[in-house]
C-alpha cells in the first residue's frame, strides 16, 4: 500500500498544534476579600494619638499584602497576618474614611468597604457636638458664639453672604449644607456638591427636613424612598471625585401628616417602601436626624435605637407652655445638653433658635437684638460643660 508521507506529517503537526492550543492555563482572576476591623464605622478617635489600623484578608491563592488608606492616601502596608499599620493622628481633625486594599500573587486587588470616622482635638476648648440651627449672617454674631459653638446650618445650600469667607479658620465653626425638601432639583444637588468640593472640612450633608410635617418637606414614605436615590447619588458623585461625605437624615419630628404623625411609624414605612423599590436593599443612612421641643428627650432617643444609627438632633428647645422665662428654659437647656453630651448615640446637636421677632415668647433665642450680643440664654449655652 502506498503511504503519502507528506500528508501524514502535516496531519500529525496539525493535531499537535491543536493539542498545544487547547491546553488550559491556570489563570487567577479572583481578587482577595478584605475588611477593616479597626476602627469601627463611625468611631470617634482623638488627635495627637497613634492608632493601629487593622484588617482581615483572604484569597483563594494567598494574600501578598494589605495596604491601608486614609482619605485615599496610603498610610501603611503589611505583608503578614494579622494585617496592621500604625496611624498617628497628630494634626488630624475632622471626618476621615479608612480603607484597606488586599493584593494577591496574580496582582488582583480587593478593596474593603470605606469606614467613616471622626477625629476630635485632644485639647478641646468647646464641644464638637454643640451647634446652632440659625442663619448666621454677621461676623459679630459668629464671634459671640465661637467660644462654645462648633457648627451651624441654615437649612440652605451655603452660608449667608454676610458670613466671612474664612469662617472655618477664624471661628473654628463648621457650616453644613442641606438638601431641605423632597424632589430635589439637579440645580440644588449641583450647588451642594460645588460647595462641598470647595470646602475640605465638610464631611456631612443634611437632607429632608421634617418629611411628616405638611408645612415642611411633606413627603410620604413612598415619595421619600424615591427622593433618597437622589441623595445617594450626591454622595456617590462626591466619592467619584475623592470626597467621602456622610448622609444625615431624614430629620424627623412628631408631625401633621395623616397616619404618620409618629416619626417611628413614618420611618418604618419609609424603610419598607425603599426596600420594596430597590430589591430589598436598605437605604443609605449614615446618621438619623431628629427634632424635639418638649420634655422627655431621652425617651424619644430611646425609641430611635431600633434603627442602629447615631443621631443628630438638628433642632431642639423646650416649647412647652410651662416654660415662661429664660430661667426655666435654662434648666431645660442644661438637661437637654447634658443628655446630648453624655449619650454615645448622639453625634451632634443644635439649639433652635438664634434670633427672631420680639418679644421672644418661647424664651429660646441665643442672640439679643443687637448684633454680636448674646442673651442670658446664649451666654449659658456657650458656657455649659461638655464631654471631652
Amino acid at each position: 500500500m502506498r503511504v503519502n508521507v507528506c500528508c501524514t506529517i502535516i496531519v500529525f503537526l496539525a493535531l499537535l498544534a491543536g493539542c498545544t492550543k487547547d491546553t488550559p492555563t491556570d489563570t487567577d482572576t479572583q481578587p482577595p476579600t478584605v475588611s477593616v476591623t479597626f476602627p469601627a464605622s463611625m468611631a470617634e478617635l482623638s488627635s495627637d494619638m497613634t492608632y493601629t489600623l487593622a484588617a482581615t484578608a483572604s484569597d483563594n491563592k494567598g494574600v501578598v499584602s494589605v495596604d491601608f488608606y486614609v482619605n485615599g492616601a496610603k498610610v501603611g502596608t503589611d505583608a503578614t497576618a494579622p494585617y496592621e499599620c500604625t496611624w498617628p493622628t497628630a494634626g488630624v481633625l475632622g471626618g476621615y474614611s479608612i480603607e484597606a486594599r488586599a493584593t494577591d500573587a496574580a496582582g488582583n486587588v480587593g478593596t474593603s468597604a470605606s469606614i467613616p470616622i471622626y477625629v476630635y482635638s485632644a485639647l478641646l476648648t468647646k464641644s464638637p457636638k454643640r451647634g446652632i440651627s440659625f442663619d448666621l449672617a454677621s461676623p459679630a454674631d459668629m464671634e459671640a458664639l465661637a467660644n462654645g459653638v462648633s457648627w451651624w446650618y441654615n437649612w440652605g445650600k451655603a452660608p449667608n453672604s454676610g458670613v466671612p469667607a474664612a469662617y472655618y479658620t477664624r471661628y473654628n465653626m463648621e457650616y453644613l449644607p442641606m438638601l431641605w425638601g423632597g424632589n430635589t432639583s439637579a440645580a440644588d444637588m449641583n450647588a451642594v456638591k460645588t460647595f462641598i468640593l470647595a470646602h475640605a472640612e465638610v464631611k456631612y450633608v443634611l437632607v429632608m427636613n421634617e418629611p411628616n410635617l405638611t408645612d415642611q418637606a411633606n413627603r410620604s414614605p413612598a415619595q421619600a424612598a424615591a427622593d433618597w436615590l437622589k441623595y445617594e447619588q450626591v454622595i456617590n458623585d462626591l466619592a467619584a471625585q475623592g470626597r467621602t461625605v456622610s448622609l444625615v437624615g431624614p430629620a424627623m419630628n412628631w408631625g401633621t401628616m395623616s397616619g404618620y404623625s409618629d416619626p417611628v411609624v413614618w420611618l418604618d414605612a419609609f424603610y419598607a417602601e425603599y426596600q420594596k423599590a430597590n430589591n430589598q436593599r436598605l437605604p443609605r443612612i449614615d446618621y438619623l436626624a431628629f427634632h424635639w421641643y418638649d420634655y422627655g428627650l431621652a425617651a424619644q432617643l430611646d425609641r430611635l435605637k431600633k434603627y442602629g444609627k447615631k443621631i443628630w438632633i438638628t433642632e431642639m428647645a423646650n416649647w412647652n407652655a410651662q416654660i415662661n422665662s429664660y430661667a426655666k428654659q435654662k434648666v431645660q437647656m442644661a438637661e437637654m445638653v447634658n443628655i446630648c453630651e453624655t449619650r454615645s448615640d448622639v453625634f451632634r446637636y443644635a439649639w433652635f433658635y438664634g434670633r427672631g421677632g420680639q418679644p421672644d415668647s418661647r424664651f429660646t433665642y441665643l442672640l439679643a437684638p443687637a448684633d454680636g450680643q448674646l442673651t442670658e440664654l446664649g451666654v449659658y449655652y456657650v458656657s455649659l460643660p461638655f464631654t471631652r
